[in-house]
């Protein structure tokens, strides 16, 4: 009966992610997931995460469906942490926000929404992005294009020719991007040139679709949000997939959200009418549990401030980890300039290898990175990094 089905090539992420799993050699080092791991090596439990689902525990009652749309609680902790709770979108009730299965249900559901009320819209992501981000939209039905974004060349952002771009969209494009940490570059737009683009994306009457999966791994948690709080101060009508996987370490619990920034509160009504419908025909009601650990410790002060004291440790260790491979780097290969490592911000950059380069560094060296070469710095800690260093400087200089 299925002798016509194609077999699955795999996701390339999670298939290395196997491969690793299966190398022997103790020394391996796994860079290619996308996971935070402590200076063990180990995926941290934070106490504050720890704290809020151990007191749930304690009362442990019936567990009836959710609304379609989420948790009430859970919802407005969402639009507090990405907008700030005084911003005029939420006092004014125009944001339409769902309780989503991880960030990668809140990009399908809005990628789904958006095929129905604006199917001749073709979407625009930035070149690279986040493999997952073409393969929703095209499920959904849309033609996917790419923007200039990542200069290979400098290991920074092609701005100039970015904006360029954005300029010839045709009106109302769905333009894909990442509020800050983009994943894979580690290559983000600053405040000035966030504040030349808005005008641009009004201008052309695009549809923001702004993917934060990172918040506070980048500068802080209210500054890796500048560009969500700046759209929405530019009355710009947008939508946000967010996620707490990594900022609470709960991967496995698929702890997301999807708002729509709306013109009014009662365009805001309406979209987030179409929003249950739409999660109805899709898994019908988000889980309970990792959701209400979230609202629990973003709704309790002393819980929030110990999280995000937590979170601060968190990206103050990658950036050492960043400083570090930059000092190795640089004292093995004195003629090359590694700054990028520094200047690429979050979990991941690009290492300037190419697919020939990461396969030999995994081979000979058992380092693992994306054939792209993209490499999850959170992935390094003071045991691995000078290992990782050194071998990719052999890599990259062309010896064993």
């Amino acid at each position: 009966m299925f002798e016509h089905i194609d077999p699955y090539a795999g996701d390339p992420i999670l298939t290395l992610n196997e491969t690793f799993g299966r190398d022997p050699r103790p020394h391996k080092i796994n860079l290619s997931i996308g996971i935070y791991f402590d200076d063990a090596g180990k995926l941290p439990v934070m106490s504050a995460v720890r704290e809020a689902e151990t007191a749930m525990l304690q009362t442990i009652g019936a567990r009836p469906y959710q609304p379609m749309e989420g948790a009430a609680n859970y919802r407005q902790a969402v639009q507090h942490l990405l907008f700030g709770p005084t911003h005029e979108a939420v006092t004014g009730g125009r944001i339409a926000t769902v309780q989503t299965i991880g960030g990668s249900g809140g990009l399908k559901v809005g990628s789904d929404f958006l095929k129905r009320y604006f199917p001749d819209s073709q979407v625009w992501v930035s070149d690279p992005t986040w493999d997952n981000h073409r393969a929703m939209f095209e499920g959904a039905g849309f033609t996917v294009n790419t923007y200039p974004y990542y200069d290979s060349a400098t290991g920074g952002l092609k701005f100039g020719e970015m904006l360029a771009a954005f300029k010839a969209l045709p009106e109302h494009s769905i333009a894909l991007m990442h509020a800050c940490c983009h994943n894979p570059t580690g290559v983000d737009l600053n405040a000035a040139q966030w504040a030349e683009l808005i005008p641009v994306i009004r201008a052309r009457q695009l549809i923001p679709y702004v993917d934060i999966a990172y918040q506070g791994f980048g500068d802080g948690i209210d500054e890796d949000a500048f560009a969500i709080r700046a759209l929405a101060d530019a009355g710009i009508v947008f939508f946000c997939a967010s996620s707490f996987s990594k900022s609470f370490s709960l991967y496995g619990e698929r702890c997301g959200a999807l708002s729509v920034v709306c013109p009014n509160a009662a365009e805001a009504e309406l979209v987030l009418g179409q929003l249950r419908a739409t999660v109805r025909k899709n898994y019908s009601s988000p889980p309970t549990h990792g959701g209400q650990i979230v609202a629990r410790v973003l709704q309790t002060p002393a819980l929030r401030a110990r999280w995000a004291a937590e979170l601060d440790a968190m990206r103050d260790r990658i950036h050492a980890m960043r400083q570090r491979l930059h000092a190795v780097l640089s004292a093995k290969l004195p003629g090359r300039n590694f700054d990028y490592f520094i200047t690429q911000r979050g979990m991941f950059s690009y290492t300037g290898l190419t697919a020939e380069q990461a396969d030999r560094l995994r081979e000979e060296h058992a380092v693992y990175v994306l054939r792209s070469g993209r490499m999850c710095v959170a992935g390094l800690n003071s045991s691995n990094v000078e290992a990782t260093a050194v071998a990719m400087a052999a890599v990259l200089a062309g010896t064993t």
